[in-house]
């Protein structure tokens, strides 16, 4: 199947937003076998944005087409697809419906212009919007199908997962044409990665693709057999006994994710303490609700005094050693966890550069300390790349000392 993905807006153009959605689209149809043939974007210009839909309808199956759904004067997304496929616009009584459905679900006021929103053209089928006021609609011209979803990326993702995947399966005779799973791996090259699974005879039909999305490699095992699921459950398996205690996810799956579980399965309770990272692992701990479990604090001691004030390092350590030392962070891991109170103390210092380093401690030094009443360690590391990157490993690493501390403690 050709797909093809139109989105629209003077703001993508322009540079004032970046274009995630074609991203996104690739990624949530990549598991199930659809691949991206095209990917055009057009500003709010009622001309361009025919021309782009008449332009792929004619040399693609499927068209999915994002924005221009709004209440305002520039969204004219469905009025040009009207025009465009020769159909009048018409007021659809179960899109008003929904709209105003979706204002007293907020309990606010629903403007008049909103209205607007339900003008679809002529024939379209309707698609709900459980995240936003603006419906959906699909059109046939032709040969082609073309979804039409809002700009608003989690409205758009949410829609096409519920209403543009079953209908590609339709299509395709009622089943996806194929299944994928997903190992995420860290802590070992993509080559290596690669090498270690050559040594395992995956099953008949299951294909093996790699991907990275730093500090992470991806296995991708992918089979398109009626029988996919239990090929898969063997492959996975074999996976996992090359890869052991590298594989940290599963899936849509986090490393934090996974720390999280653990931590809240084993009962166990943690405090961080944070300085070249800036809080990121918190961050990545309460990205999903449920971290009061298991998270009792987190602490950003940037400076010496607040890694004195708050984690009682001793001055004497901050003098002779520095804050970039494997003696600060495990003194820094051993002060949150006394003052927390908690089963586990986690704490990274480093420099994630670009300026900082020296030539005893360049830029990339990160230490990583772990704190509890059965195990106290720290380890002193070398990463390399921007700041952005240098963060990014030290709170992956960080979190993976977690994960493994309780994966020994704690097997699941």
């Amino acid at each position: 199947m050709d797909i093809a993905v139109l989105t629209i807006g003077d703001e993508l153009l322009s540079g004032e937003l970046a274009d995630t959605n074609t991203r996104r689209i690739a990624r949530l149809l990549s598991p199930h076998g659809y691949g991206l043939r095209e990917a055009l974007c057009v500003g709010d210009q009622k001309g361009d944005i025919e021309e782009a839909l008449v332009a792929l309808t004619a040399r693609r199956d499927v068209v999915i087409v994002t924005g221009g759904l709004g209440p305002t004067a520039d969204d004219l997304t469905a009025a040009a697809a009207a025009h465009a496929f020769g159909l009048p616009l018409e007021t659809s009584d179960e899109a008003l419906r929904l709209i105003r459905q979706h204002f007293t679900r907020l309990g606010v006021d629903m403007h008049p212009r909103n209205d607007k929103q339900a003008l679809l053209p002529q024939g379209a089928a309707l698609m709900p919007n459980p995240k936003g006021t603006a419906p959906g609609f699909s059109l046939k011209y032709q040969n082609a199908t073309l979804f039409f979803l809002p700009g608003v990326p989690a409205e758009m993702a949410s829609m096409l997962e519920e209403s543009v995947l079953p209908a590609l399966w339709q299509r395709q005779g009622g089943q996806p044409p194929r299944q994928e799973r997903l190992l995420k791996v860290f802590g070992l090259s993509e080559p290596r990665v690669e090498e270690l699974l050559s040594r395992q005879t995956l099953p008949d039909s299951v294909q093996l693709a790699f991907g990275v999305d730093f500090p992470l490699v991806i296995v991708k095992l992918r089979c398109a057999r009626p029988e996919a699921a239990e090929l898969l459950d063997r492959g996975e398996a074999q996976a996992r006994q090359a890869l052991g205690d590298f594989v940290i996810a599963t899936g849509s799956q986090t490393l934090a994710e996974n720390v999280a579980r653990r931590l809240i399965d084993s009962g166990s309770t943690l405090a961080v303490a944070e300085s070249c990272t800036g809080g990121l692992i918190a961050t990545w701990l309460t990205d999903r609700p449920g971290a009061s479990a298991f998270l009792e604090r987190g602490a950003v001691t940037y400076a010496n005094s607040a890694k004195q004030d708050w984690l009682q390092v001793p001055e004497q350590i901050l003098v002779e050693q520095g804050a970039v030392s494997e003696a600060c962070a495990l003194a820094m891991a051993t002060g949150i966890r006394r003052a927390a109170g908690t089963r586990l103390g986690i704490a990274v210092t480093g420099i994630a550069g670009p300026d900082g380093g020296t030539a005893q401690k360049p830029v990339g030094t990160v230490f990583i300390a772990l704190s509890a009443a059965d195990e106290e360690r720290a380890k002193g590391y070398r990463f390399r790349g921007d700041r952005h990157q240098i963060r990014t490993l030290a709170a992956c690493m960080a979190l993976d000392w977690i994960r493994r501390y309780l994966l020994i403690r704690h097997p699941l």
